[in-house]
């Protein structure tokens, strides 16, 4: 473990014991969980998402704690690792219910979101998850949120943009051979497809170091983008950087979402990458700006530099606002109801929507405004902002 991410698991884990004892002395207390990969090449995705509900659990205590049938409850969380498996979410989430957690924040990953929700259904635990599986909500889980949309709610967008901008006639999707990679990988392609761009799937073993046969599988097509969809950021980087090596010169897509730093750094730098497209699910403000002031104060470190922290400070929030709003931290189903009646807003990320019923059968998907990040001769760009994803 980098030094860095060392001292940010180390400050956190502080902050959760500390306010776990705080918790002690008040009328009640309220325990979240947060399922999150922290180890292997995804590590990055389950750190933000850590600090993004300590950051909310710090907030609320800070102002009092949350208001709930007359008694100010304390709020604590305690964060495992989902080692982005459907085998290490369900664990997780086992061990959380035996704790009698009944809020979970995350997983993020399908696999890790699909091995999660039978333990959450048998002990009636709320999920706010990610996940761009084609099943990651829908009726039969009327307990599980999801932070942000998928694919299906702005892939099309992006593939139009890059297509403009990059010619981009040829395209090659990669992705792992699990849930999280197929069910991503299937919908940016017919996105790709509805842009009028000739388009092949490929997949790697989940946990593959040496990218080179499917390099080599890769440039025989002979494309003018490689899209990574969902593969991991450590997965990511390698590729790009031996796709580069190989002498592909086209573009890179990243419509699994953003991780474009650590990509950047692993694949050897912007004058590697050269071109480059990809989700920002959030969009760059002064609001979000002083989040990262406030985030420094709090924990003497820098924000997470992978913007799906955002996403997550707003959904964690979402759910403790919805407790309060139901008046009990017993009865999940409760909270579930208030949670869908209440407005997708939040102080920094600003107004959204819930959508999903359209692609899953259910509105319980928030969708804010989100943006198109692009890298062009080696450059960032600013990034093209976007409106909320409706799902339609």
């Amino acid at each position: 473990m980098k030094l860095r991410h060392l001292k940010m698991a180390l400050s956190l884990a502080a902050a959760g014991l500390a306010l776990t004892g705080q918790a002690s002395a008040q009328d009640c207390e309220v325990k979240l969980g947060a399922v999150a990969v922290l180890s292997g090449p995804a590590a990055n995705w389950g750190q933000s998402l850590r600090a993004a509900v300590a950051m909310n659990v710090k907030e609320v205590n800070d102002a009092g704690g949350l208001n709930i049938g007359g008694k100010k409850c304390k709020v604590s969380f305690v964060a495992l690792d989902s080692k982005y498996s459907g085998e290490g979410a369900a664990a997780a989430a086992n061990e959380l219910a035996s704790q009698g957690v009944k809020f979970i924040i995350g997983p993020i990953g399908s696999p890790e979101v699909t091995g999660a929700k039978p333990v959450a259904v048998r002990n009636n635990m709320l999920m706010m998850a990610n996940s761009y599986a084609k099943d990651a909500i829908g009726p039969k889980w009327p307990l599980v949120f999801h932070v942000g949309p998928g694919a299906s709610g702005w892939a099309d967008p992006i593939v139009a943009e890059a297509k403009a901008r990059f010619n981009i006639k040829r395209a090659v999707v990669v992705a792992p051979n699990d849930q999280g990679g197929t069910d991503v990988a299937s919908v940016d392609a017919a996105m790709y497809k509805k842009n009028g761009i000739d388009v092949t799937e490929e997949y790697y073993q989940r946990g593959t170091t040496n990218f080179a046969p499917i390099v080599l599988r890769i440039l025989s097509k002979n494309p003018d983008a490689v899209d990574l969809a969902s593969s991991p950021a450590g997965d990511a980087g390698t590729m790009v950087k031996q796709l580069r090596q190989a002498g592909f010169k086209g573009a890179i897509g990243r419509l699994g979402g953003p991780s474009t730093d650590e990509i950047v750094r692993i694949a050897g730098g912007l004058d590697v990458v050269k071109n480059m497209y990809w989700y920002e699910p959030i969009l760059r403000t002064p609001a979000i700006d002083q989040v990262d002031v406030k985030y420094k104060k709090m924990f003497n470190q820098d924000v997470p530099t992978i913007t799906f922290f955002y996403q997550w400070l707003a959904g964690s929030r979402m759910v403790l606002k919805a407790i309060e709003a139901a008046g009990t931290a017993d009865d999940t189903a409760k909270v579930a109801e208030a949670l869908r009646k209440l407005p997708v807003e939040d102080p920094d990320l600003g107004k959204g929507q819930w959508i999903g019923q359209e692609f899953f059968g259910i509105n319980q998907e928030m969708s804010h405004p989100f943006g198109i990040g692009l890298i062009a001769d080696g450059k960032y760009l600013p990034v093209i902002a976007k409106p909320a994803a409706t799902g339609k």
